[in-house]
C-alpha cells in the first residue's frame, strides 16, 4: 500500500482518489466493476486515456487471484492500453506446451514489444538500462582482461627493463590511471598490447578509441541517469496520465514541447481561453504553424464553444497536413450543427486516411468537450529528442584535451609497433621469458633457445639433458592446459585470455557482462519505479543468454585444446 501511495503521483493519478480505489479494491477481493467504470470514465472525460496504477494492481490481484487471472489482466490492457507489462503478463496466462498455447504467448508478447512504441517510460528505461549496460560491460571486460593479463606480461616488461633501461619510457601511459577507469584500460592496453599477437592489437585500439569517446558517452548516457521534472510532466500529458503537474511545472517555459503540453492541459482541465491565448501563441512563432497546434486551438474553441473558430482552425491544419484527427473533429462539430451530410463526409475522410485511429476515437466518444473532440499530441520522436537534449550535461575543460589525447595515441601506437624492434617473448613451449638480444639466437616459433635446441637442433644436446628438457616442456604445458580449463569455468572468455587468444576471450566475456550487468540493473533499477513487473522479460532472457555464453565458451576452449592449441 505504501508503494502504491508514493508512485501514484508520478504515474498521473491523485493520491487520494487512488488510495480510496486501492481499499476499496483490497476490501472486495476483486476489482469492482462500478467503482472501476466511474474511474475509467471520470479520466476519460479529463482527456486521460491511461490508468497504469489500477492496471499494475490488478496484475497483483491475478497474481493472487488465478481463477480470474485472465479477466482481470484483460481489465488491466483495458485501462492502459499502452502499457506493456499486461500483454507480458497475457503472455504468459495464454501460453501453454501446445501450438496453440505457444503462438499466442509469442503473439501477446510481439504485442507486449510493439506496446513500447507508445509508452515512452518503458521505451526510455530500456534504451537506458541497454545503454548503460553495454558501457559498463565493456569498461568491465577491459579491467577484466588486464587483471588476467597482467601477471602474465609483466614479465615481459620488466625482462624489456633490465635489458634496455629506456624501454621504461613505454611506462608512461600507465599515468593515464590518473584520467579514471577508461584512461587507466587505454593505459594499460597501449603497453601489453606491443607484446600481443597481431589480431589482439585489435583491442588495443577498441581501448583507445573507447577512451578517446568516454566523454561523449557519459554526455549522451546522461540523460537516463537524471530526467527532469519537465520531461516528466511533457510525457505525462502526451501519453494521457496526468494534466495538473503539467500546470504546475511547464507554466512559463517557452521551448515547444512544453508550451505545447502546458496548452493541453489547460485545454483538457476546461481553462480554455487561456488554452486558446497559448495555441495562438505557437501558432504566431512561425509561418507555417503545425497542424497540431491547429487541431488543439480548434478543440479549445469548441470547448468555448465558438464553433466557427473551431471549424476554421481544422481547415488550416487540413490545407498544411491532413490528419484523422481534423477531418474527425470536423464531421463531429458538423453533425452537432446538424449538418449530417458534411458531417459524413468528413467522417468518411478521416476513415480513409486511418481507420484505426477512427475506431480508436469512437471508443472512446460522448457528450464531454474532451470525449466530443480529439486531442493532438506530440509524437514519440519529439519526447525523445527533448529527453535527449535536456538531461544531457556539458563537457568539462578537462575533456577536450583528453579526447585529442586519446586520438593522438591510435597513430602512436600504430607507428611505435612497426619501429619497435627486439620485443621480449614467452616462450611457447615453456613459458620462459626471452628476447633475440639476450638469447642471442635467431628467434623461431616463439621458441627460446633452449627449447629450439631440445626440439629442433637434437644433436647438439645430450640425450638424457634433451629428455628431461622434453619432459619439463610436457609438465609446463600440461599446468597451462590445465589452468586454461580451470579458469574457464571462472567466467566465460577466462581461459582464452590466459592462453593468449586474447581478442576471442574478450567477445565471450563481453557478451557475458553484459547480459549480467542488465540482469542486475533491470533487478535495481526497475524502468517505472514502481512493480517489478516493470522489464520482467528481461530476466529469464539475459539468464538464458548468460548461461549460453558460459556453455559456449568452455566448449569452445576445450575443444581448441583438444586439438592441440595449447
Amino acid at each position: 500500500m505504501q508503494n502504491l501511495r508514493n508512485h501514484t503521483s508520478s504515474l498521473g493519478m491523485a493520491p487520494t482518489a487512488f488510495l480510496f480505489f486501492t481499499i476499496v479494491t483490497f476490501m472486495c477481493g476483486v476489482a469492482p466493476c462500478h467503482a472501476a467504470e466511474e474511474l475509467y470514465e471520470s479520466r476519460l472525460d479529463e482527456g486521460l486515456s491511461t490508468t497504469e496504477p489500477y492496471s499494475y494492481l490488478l496484475i497483483t490481484l491475478a497474481h493472487q487471484n488465478r481463477a480470474q487471472a485472465k479477466e482481470l489482466i484483460e481489465k488491466a490492457r483495458r485501462y492502459s492500453p499502452d502499457l506493456p507489462a499486461v500483454y507480458f503478463e497475457m503472455a504468459k496466462e495464454g501460453f501453454s506446451p501446445s501450438p496453440n498455447g505457444i503462438l499466442q504467448g509469442l503473439d501477446y508478447f510481439r504485442e507486449g514489444i510493439k506496446a513500447y512504441g507508445r509508452n515512452f517510460w518503458w521505451a526510455f528505461s530500456l534504451a537506458g538500462l541497454t545503454s548503460l549496460s553495454l558501457y559498463l560491460s565493456f569498461l568491465l571486460s577491459l579491467l577484466v582482461v588486464l587483471i588476467i593479463r597482467s601477471p602474465l606480461d609483466a614479465g615481459l616488461i620488466v625482462h624489456e627493463g633490465r635489458e634496455e633501461k629506456k624501454r621504461l619510457l613505454l611506462l608512461i601511459p600507465l599515468g593515464l590511471s590518473l584520467l579514471g577507469p577508461a584512461a587507466l584500460a587505454a593505459g594499460a592496453f597501449f603497453l601489453i598490447g606491443l607484446y600481443s599477437k597481431k589480431e589482439n592489437k585489435a583491442l588495443v585500439y577498441a581501448s583507445l578509441l573507447f577512451f578517446a569517446a568516454s566523454p561523449f558517452l557519459m554526455k549522451e548516457l546522461s540523460p537516463f541517469l537524471s530526467s527532469p521534472s519537465s520531461l516528466r510532466a511533457i510525457v505525462a500529458v502526451n501519453e494521457g496520465k496526468d494534466n495538473r503537474y503539467a500546470l504546475w511545472s511547464l507554466k512559463g517555459r517557452n521551448d515547444f514541447p512544453s508550451a505545447f503540453s502546458y496548452a493541453l492541459a489547460l485545454k483538457r482541465e476546461g481553462h480554455y481561453q487561456e488554452a486558446i491565448e497559448a495555441y495562438k501563441g505557437l501558432a504566431g512563432r512561425v509561418l507555417r504553424p503545425d497542424p497540431r497546434v491547429l487541431i488543439n486551438l480548434g478543440n479549445a474553441y469548441y470547448g468555448f464553444k465558438d464553433m466557427e473558430a473551431a471549424k476554421e482552425a481544422y481547415q488550416k491544419s487540413i490545407g498544411i497536413t491532413p490528419l484523422p484527427s481534423a477531418y474527425y473533429n470536423l464531421s463531429q462539430l458538423y453533425r452537432e450543427m446538424l449538418d449530417f451530410p458534411k458531417g459524413d463526409e468528413y467522417f468518411l475522410g478521416a476513415a480513409k486516411l486511418s481507420p484505426e485511429a477512427v475506431t480508436r476515437f469512437t471508443s472512446i466518444a460522448s457528450t464531454n468537450p474532451n470525449r466530443f473532440v480529439v486531442d493532438e499530441t506530440l509524437p514519440f520522436s519529439v519526447l525523445w529528442e527533448y529527453a535527449m537534449r535536456s538531461g544531457n550535461i556539458s563537457l568539462s575543460a578537462v575533456d577536450v584535451p583528453v579526447f585529442f589525447l586519446a586520438v593522438a595515441m591510435i597513430p602512436g601506437f600504430y607507428f611505435l609497433n612497426r619501429k619497435l624492434k627486439y620485443r621480449a617473448l614467452r616462450c611457447k613451449r615453456c613459458g620462459a621469458v626471452f628476447c633475440s638480444r639476450c638469447s642471442r639466437t635467431v628467434v623461431w616459433g616463439e621458441m627460446c633457445s633452449r627449447c629450439f635446441v631440445s626440439l629442433v637442433k637434437i644433436e647438439e644436446m645430450d640425450p638424457r639433458e634433451r629428455v628431461a628438457r622434453l619432459l619439463s616442456i610436457y609438465q609446463s604445458q600440461s599446468r597451462r592446459r590445465n589452468t586454461t580449463k580451470l579458469i574457464s569455468f571462472v567466467i566465460p572468455g577466462a581461459g582464452h585470455i590466459y592462453s593468449g587468444k586474447i581478442l576471442a576471450g574478450f567477445l565471450f566475456l563481453w557478451s557475458f557482462l553484459f547480459c549480467l550487468v542488465l540482469l542486475v540493473m533491470n533487478s535495481l533499477f526497475p524502468g517505472s519505479g514502481v512493480f517489478p513487473f516493470t522489464q520482467g522479460w528481461i530476466t529469464p532472457l539475459m539468464a538464458l543468454s548468460m548461461a549460453l555464453s558460459y556453455v559456449g565458451a568452455i566448449l569452445h576452449i576445450r575443444r581448441r585444446i583438444h586439438k592441440g592449441w595449447l
